[in-house]
């Protein structure tokens, strides 16, 4: 029995799924990875188990959570999104006390007056961690299209979504990740993506997923007040040069367009095209199959 089975026996689970697959998402995501995960895994180097994984833009952690490394170094650089995953770390229990509150305040009234705390800083920053973590996941799962986006003062901008039954608490998926995160070395970082992955080596794995690059602003980018432009798109280009010298295997996910494979036009980078549904939009007619690229900088 695994360290993460000890802690969490399986018979504990009255709905009988296999523990792995309790470990999974807790978060919706504009640009999650679930449905691309087949053609992901396509492209990882030979046995990966050998080498610690990193994310520097975690998100929701669909490829995370589904690889399940053994070590690894995720970050994002929303610092209320790596708050949360300490807390589910650090705290699972408390967290899922406050969101069996949240199950009953879904109404617009609730939904908005939690939203707009962050509209003053002195209010917000009498929350404790947790009650920011509850938060985070309740307007996630309550707002529309789950959408995580915020304005230009950093505040979350989106409207009540109105669902029926969203699942706000999802105590055996918490309880799970908590449980892969406390027995597993996997170290939580925040902050810039270069900084991020600035001690990965030879035996290095790193998934580069940023916002997609968008030149007629069609994708969703509004996860933080700075806009990731052009000129990010072209640095994290350069990074994954620097990391190629350095021995460093990279994967990097992006838009199928021309910039993108202007700037990864060279060796040593391969790319391969493939299709995802893509479905968190607010125009309807951009939803359904779209193409995007897989870039890595090895070859077979």
């Amino acid at each position: 029995m695994s360290g993460l089975d000890k802690k969490f026996p399986y018979k504990k689970f009255p709905n009988k799924k296999p523990p792995e697959f309790l470990i999974k998402p807790f978060l919706k995501w504009a640009g999650g990875k679930r449905a691309l995960l087949p053609e992901i895994r396509k492209q990882f180097p030979g046995d990966i188990s050998r080498f610690t994984y990193y994310e520097p833009f975690l998100g929701a952690g669909a490829v995370f959570f589904d690889l399940r490394p053994e070590r690894a170094v995720i970050n994002d650089c929303n610092s209320q999104l790596i708050l949360t995953y300490r807390i589910i770390k650090e705290k699972v229990e408390d967290l899922i006390a406050l969101l069996g509150e949240y199950q009953n305040r879904n109404n617009a009234a609730d939904y908005y007056a939690l939203r707009d705390l962050d509209r003053d800083a002195a209010e917000f920053s009498r929350l404790t961690d947790t009650q920011r973590a509850a938060r985070l996941i309740f307007l996630n799962k309550t707002c529309f299209n789950g959408l995580y986006r915020v304005n230009a003062q950093g505040c979350f901008n989106v409207p009540y979504g109105k669902y029926r039954r969203p699942a706000i608490c999802e105590a055996e998926v918490l309880r799970r990740i908590s449980a892969y995160l406390n027995t597993h070395e996997i170290t939580l970082r925040t902050g810039d993506f270069e900084e991020a992955v600035s001690d990965a080596g030879a035996l290095s794995f790193i998934y580069f997923d940023p916002p997609y690059h968008s030149p007629d602003k069609t994708n969703f980018t509004g996860y933080q007040a700075e806009a990731f432009g052009e000129g990010e798109q072209r640095r994290l280009r350069d990074l994954m040069v620097r990391l190629t010298r350095r021995g460093v295997k990279c994967l990097l996910s992006n838009s199928d367009t021309e910039y993108i494979r202007s700037l990864y036009g060279e060796e040593p980078f391969v790319t391969a095209q493939v299709l995802t549904k893509r479905s968190i939009s607010a125009d309807v007619s951009l939803r359904g199959s779209v193409s995007e690229v897989l870039i890595r900088n090895w070859k077979d």
